[in-house]
């Protein structure tokens, strides 16, 4: 029998970040920092209205763009909170998470062979989309000293003649770096200088902590090289719901339209009636989380101080970085030696790319008492360590 297997398919490497969770679901009383997810509950209002929904009797197909009153939230909601104005019917598509509008935008936008800049550590699905939409991912690699943000001088340096597509991930998974807008504004004018284009995930951009979001579709002329990705997952603790937004240039929407169209007809139902709620109805509850977010952040820079481990501190997203260099030892021994001796899951950093390296992923998505008997864990650890090295 002949290979029934795509190379390229092949080639592309497991998430390395599962591998964790299974060993944690088999080992008793340990605690688990790895998930991205929020730990908070749907707010019940939107259960309630997708519950509604079903009693409604509501379990059709909407179109495939999504409900209009759904897009039509969106628009709403972009102006509100990042100032830019999206047309509902013509340059926003309701996806399958972001996860979805990242693979679809990859494929509506790529040639064979088109170079896509992919600053690292960074989310783990935007390399094996590139290559599976035919391009050639190129990384970029974040510093530490830079807080992992990503600099003008970086992009120019990884730009070559090839180059279509730049992937900008802030607020950032894994590192929560950020970048403002005088970040922003610089390379701007790089992507505008070298005609290239941009796609912007922007999932955890209400999980902001040093002050308002801001989005590169807000400066001068970046709107129209654009694809903004969002969605309800991280915001509104929904993500089980899978649903999230593209919004864009009505000629690149119109080719996504297309592959998302044959591929997946249209996002869940109950999905959209109960994201009109969380979009009208659901600030506060965003609000609510951001703050109990914000404090167990600032909970963990205080214990990585306490013990002497050196972490710069991020102000996005729900994740921590802390820096394990000192140990003489990879992420991946850290993370395994962590979970075997004190039963506690973290992701190396190296599960988001090379040069995270020498780093670990801690996710404060959980209760401050489970990340107080963590952290408990981990100082005593690392008082072990730093025990061994002195024999």
């Amino acid at each position: 029998m002949r290979n029934p297997l795509s190379d390229t398919i092949v080639n592309v490497k497991p998430s390395g970040i599962r591998k964790f969770f299974d060993l944690v679901s088999e080992m008793k009383d340990a605690i688990s920092l790895g998930v991205g997810e929020p730990d908070f509950d749907t707010p019940w209002h939107i259960r309630d209205e997708g519950i509604y929904s079903l009693e409604k009797g509501r379990t059709f197909y909407t179109s495939n763009a999504g409900l209009k009153e759904l897009k039509e939230e969106i628009a709403s909601y972009l102006k509100r909170r990042i100032h830019v104005e999206y047309d509902p019917v013509k340059e926003i598509l309701v996806t399958v998470g972001g996860s979805e509008g990242i693979d679809i935008a990859m494929r509506a936008m790529l040639n064979p062979g088109d170079e896509v800049l992919i600053p690292q550590p960074s989310y783990v699905s935007y390399e094996p989309c590139a290559v599976l939409a035919g391009g050639k991912p190129v990384i970029i690699e974040l510093k530490e000293e830079n807080e992992f943000r990503l600099t003008a001088e970086e992009l120019l340096a990884s730009i070559t003649d090839r180059t279509k597509l730049l992937v900008l991930p802030f607020p950032n998974n894994p590192t929560g770096a950020i970048m403002e807008k005088e970040d922003l504004e610089k390379i701007a004018g790089v992507i505008i200088e070298k005609d290239i284009f941009v796609l912007s995930d922007e999932i955890y951009s209400e999980l902001s902590y040093k002050g308002e979001h801001v989005s590169i579709t807000s400066l001068p002329g970046m709107q129209e090289r654009t694809i903004l990705i969002n969605g309800f997952s991280k915001a509104y603790a929904m993500t089980g719901w899978r649903l999230g937004y593209a919004c864009g240039p009505k000629k690149i929407i119109e080719q996504m339209f297309k592959i998302h169209q044959f591929a997946i007809m249209c996002a869940p139902t109950t999905s959209q009636y109960a994201a009109v709620e969380a979009l009208r109805n659901g600030d506060e509850d965003v609000a609510k989380m951001r703050e109990a977010y914000d404090q167990r952040r600032r909970y963990l820079m205080h214990a990585f101080k306490e013990m002497g481990l050196q972490c710069f501190e991020p102000y996005g997203a729900f994740y921590v970085f802390p820096c394990i260099k000192e140990f003489g030892m990879t992420s991946d021994e850290f993370a395994n030696r962590f979970l075997e001796e004190e039963k506690v899951a973290v992701v190396p950093g190296t599960a988001f790319g090379d040069c995270g390296e020498g780093f670990l992923r801690i996710s404060y998505a959980y209760s401050l008492e489970n990340l107080k008997t963590a952290l408990e864990r981990l100082q005593r650890f690392v008082e072990h360590l730093r025990e061994e090295q002195k024999q």
